[in-house]
């Protein structure tokens, strides 16, 4: 088998097949180009690239009227190289043959991949660094190394291959170099691969956690989880942060993953508001613990359910946006335990008026967003849960409305006048019995004006005319 015959084959890799994108400076290529030299040549290494499988001249023509690039190298640097290192083992027995350009060297040959932008340009780079080493001085940017470590790896040149990736695992990456990295990762030993990959895939996932055994969270719904902590619990720019986080949820391409992530967090923020309220409202607690003590922790317990409530809203407001809000609506109309609580609170008119001003408001909000999202099919909830959901809040509506400005005779808060209407479009979606027993409650939407509530009437209309046609199945 000729020398050339073998360097063919054993240029046979994987690696040929890579892409390599475009260099800055491209070598010539041609067979009549002068050869390249290094210091202390003794050996003619051609670089000739691969014949193109789809053209069947390319295949028929000889390796001499194939582009080429002849280089006079140092056999010496080539052991550098553990594939030159093997060819130029004692299981070569070396025959003085005459290489191109006639000077009596002995040669070898390397074939190129024409999957190679630019041809030749990576392979003299790194018989070059075969010879200087100068690695700082070749790689400059990512394009750089990832230009050369294709060739590193095909020549088994080691100390190249962990130059490129030294320099890759310290550097930013384009967009399009992650997608190469990720190409070539494959290729390269598992430790400088991981150094790699730890950049832009996640680790392995654990099963369950070490305290709980509950699955754990992947990394994307920890960034998320993380965020949105961030946002809602004491960064210096709360207002922008929030905004910010918001733009990042609105954008993220798993609206499952977010819906999980704002669950989770809504749950969270909606059991500590419970648990506060219930604290106020608790007899035990009224009891235990003497009058001072007791105002001063009603007090602080007071502000932190209005800050947690806040939070609420603006979680609501992100779940109804993203049409994820299905799953906090339940969870929003089952809780006639917090609804009681509220109502004892928005009874003592002196505590929440001298404490938490705004909590009528935000509480009304809060279930005007869902409500609203409710009527405008931004949330599809079963009629079961709609029916919950004004059972559960409409007496915490009615306390407010008449909370608000008890000094005023006839006036409603702008929000608790637009949940009285949407409470009663919800209540126009349920069946007739139903909306019977809701609208009983709903009396109090009506002041001394009758002129002022022509959404109760409306409904009230509706209703009478929909009870007063044949039940469903009757005959004529």
């Amino acid at each position: 088998m000729s020398l050339r015959k073998r360097q063919r084959s054993a240029s046979s890799s994987r690696l040929s097949t890579l892409s390599s994108s475009p260099a800055p400076h491209a070598a010539a290529a041609s067979a009549s180009s002068p050869p390249l030299s290094f210091p202390n040549a003794d050996l003619v290494l051609r670089l000739h690239l691969d014949p193109c499988p789809d053209d069947d001249a390319d295949l028929d023509a000889g390796e001499d009227h194939r582009p080429s690039l002849d280089l006079h190298v140092s056999s010496a640097s080539l052991l550098r190289s553990r594939y030159f290192a093997a060819l130029l083992s004692d299981r070569w027995s070396p025959a003085p043959t005459s290489a191109a350009g006639g000077h009596g060297h002995l040669s070898l040959a390397v074939a190129v991949p024409r999957s190679f932008s630019h041809p030749f340009h990576a392979h003299v780079e790194v018989v070059r660094l075969l010879h200087t080493l100068d690695f700082a001085g070749a790689i400059h940017s990512p394009a750089d190394a990832l230009d050369i470590l294709p060739v590193a790896l095909q020549l088994l040149f080691d100390a190249c291959v962990e130059a490129c990736t030294r320099f890759l695992e310290a550097v930013p990456w384009s967009p399009d170099e992650e997608a190469r990295v990720l190409e070539i990762a494959p290729l390269l030993p598992a430790d400088e691969a991981a150094d790699l990959l730890a950049r832009i895939t996640p680790p392995p996932a654990a099963s369950a956690s070490a305290a709980g055994g509950e699955a754990a969270r992947s990394p994307s719904e920890a960034m998320l989880h993380g965020l949105i902590h961030s946002a809602i619990h004491g960064h210096p720019v709360p207002a922008a942060t929030k905004a910010f986080v918001a733009m990042l949820l609105k954008d993220y391409p798993s609206r499952d993953c977010v819906q999980k992530v704002l669950d989770e967090a809504f749950l969270s923020r909606l059991e500590t508001v419970k648990e506060l309220m219930g604290k106020y409202a608790s007899p035990d607690f009224r009891v235990a613990v003497d009058s001072d003590e007791r105002d001063a922790i009603q007090r602080l317990n007071l502000q932190s359910a209005v800050l947690n409530v806040r939070h609420l809203l603006w979680l609501i407001e992100r779940m109804v946006e993203m049409r994820v809000a299905d799953n906090a609506v339940k969870l929003w109309s089952e809780q006639a335990a917090l609804t009681a609580d509220l109502q004892k609170l928005l009874n003592d008119v002196d505590m929440w008026k001298n404490i938490t001003p705004g909590l009528p408001v935000l509480v009304t909000r809060c279930t005007l967003r869902f409500a609203n999202s409710v009527v405008n099919g931004e949330t599809i909830v079963p009629r079961q849960v709609r029916t919950k959901l004004v059972r559960s809040w409409l007496p915490v509506l009615n306390v407010c409305r008449n909370m608000v400005q008890p000094m005023q005779c006839g006036y409603k808060s702008p929000n608790c006048q637009e949940l009285e209407e949407t409470f009663l479009q919800i209540i126009s979606t349920l069946p007739v019995p139903d909306a019977q027993e809701l609208l009983q409650q709903c009396l109090g939407f009506s002041t001394r004006n009758v002129d002022d509530c022509p959404h109760l009437i409306a409904a009230f209309k509706t209703w009478f005319r929909r009870a007063g046609r044949a039940p469903q199945g009757a005959e004529n």
